[in-house]
């Protein structure tokens, strides 16, 4: 019992920090997209698939930093899920950018067609999660 209070203190730290991230992972995704992502979600599969592989990709890889670094002490364990959150995001847009570069068309407005979902919008979904299993592969 004397445990869970330091236990209930790490788990807010690491749950803020996760937090942190995948807001700031949504707001990368919102500047690769024309307007506002949340108004896309209203009417475009495509934009919804993305935009959920974005961030299951990206809790993937907190949940891993958290797991494998925990016992390496409560300062070096965040540091390092920061770290790789961080890398995540970096390494999601800029793969992102490269689907953008070898495929027609501009890659944040075709995510963004109203309707079913779209192919491209497939495509990106796998590439952001074989980015995230590349991270997690890194910290593990």
């Amino acid at each position: 019992m004397e445990d869970l209070l330091p236990a209930l203190g790490y788990g807010m730290a690491y749950g803020l920090l996760g937090t942190i991230v995948l807001t700031a992972g949504w707001f990368v995704l919102d500047l690769l997209t024309p307007g506002r992502l949340g108004e896309h979600l209203r009417v475009s599969h495509s934009a919804g698939l993305v935009a959920a592989t974005w961030m299951v990709a990206q809790g993937a890889i907190i949940f891993t930093a958290i797991w494998t670094n925990a016992s390496s002490g409560f300062g070096d364990a965040l540091v390092w899920t920061l770290a790789f959150s961080v890398l995540g995001v970096l390494l999601q847009t800029a793969a992102w950018r490269l689907v953008d570069l070898v495929t027609p068309g501009n890659l944040g407005e075709e995510i963004c067609v109203a309707g079913e979902t779209q192919p491209l919008a497939k495509v990106t979904s796998g590439v952001v999660v074989a980015v995230a299993l590349v991270v997690i592969a890194s910290i593990a």
